[in-house]
């Protein structure tokens, strides 16, 4: 209802309760941005469309996490899983 303003749309704390419950991680939180949406549909995704944007910015620290949570079980795992590279243009 306010540009800038978070709203919970579902709710605060849903996504934390359930990885609780699982025993798993909170990777990140994306928001209901109609950007994403139309950027994605343009063929231009948001991390390309806007790289120094906010919405970027979560997205790279999703990715993060991600490759934090694969690193820990690749140790693990004695190469059970490919190498993950990630490269900018």
């Amino acid at each position: 209802s306010n540009c800038g303003h978070e709203e919970h749309v579902f709710g605060s704390g849903g996504g934390q309760k359930m990885s609780e419950q699982y025993g798993v991680s909170v990777l990140g939180s994306l928001p209901l941005d109609l950007s994403i949406r139309q950027q994605a549909d343009s063929g231009l995704p948001t991390v390309a469309a806007d790289p120094d944007g906010k919405i970027a910015m979560i997205y790279r620290h999703i990715a993060r996490q991600v490759m934090g949570q694969l690193a820990n079980v690749a140790a693990g795992s004695s190469g059970a899983f490919p190498k993950i590279t990630i490269e900018s243009n």
